[in-house]
């Protein structure tokens, strides 16, 4: 029995589109995969502990290493989480440093799945920036995929941070990552080797 984490962006759920679909594609072609897809708190403070206390509730994620999908603000978190407990991950447009994007994001938000009300402020940049990874303990660690017309995050950082990682670039695109779901055997095969 394999134990994979699906991380979701900043601003999504797992009801989003690659969430399900990564949901299907492991039920239909993995079933002996069990995939946590927690719902991460809209609240940049909470993410970190809310993280470390499911794998602490759930050790059976650790057995063979870590395994995680993480998409933007997902991909960031998967990082953490592979450079403290080791493992392996697939990043999906991931965000490099989301503590400067978030700037733009200060004061009141809805989440639009849950429709959560919440706020961010200096403080949670703080707290998100604790989290950042300057280097890598491990490349072979990531498999990373990205998307050149990604509207909201650059995708040369990514490109820059994990140049010696499995690095799929891809002409045109989006942020969400379009034809996400033509990667999953590659996804699964990387994960689950």
């Amino acid at each position: 029995m394999h134990h994979l984490l699906y991380l979701h962006g900043f601003l999504s759920s797992p009801t989003s589109v690659k969430a399900q679909a990564t949901k299907n594609y492991f039920a239909k072609h993995h079933p002996e995969v069990t995939l946590h897809i927690p719902e991460l708190s809209n609240f940049p403070s909470k993410v970190e502990a809310q993280l470390v206390e499911l794998i602490e509730n759930n050790p059976e994620l650790l057995e063979g290493g870590l395994k995680v999908i993480g998409s933007s603000m997902g991909g960031y978190l998967s990082t953490f989480l592979i450079e403290k407990y080791s493992g392996k991950a697939v990043l999906i447009n991931p965000a490099v440093r989301p503590y400067e994007l978030l700037q733009q994001f200060i004061g009141p938000h809805v989440n639009p799945y849950s429709g959560e009300k919440f706020s961010i402020g200096l403080t949670d940049i703080d707290i998100i920036k604790a989290l950042d990874i300057d280097a890598l303990n491990n490349d072979k660690a990531y498999k990373v995929l990205l998307q050149t017309n990604d509207e909201t995050l650059d995708y040369r950082l990514a490109a820059a941070k994990y140049a010696l990682s499995d690095l799929v670039i891809e002409e045109g695109g989006d942020h969400s990552f379009v034809g996400y779901e033509n990667h999953l055997p590659a996804i699964a095969e990387f994960l689950l080797d």
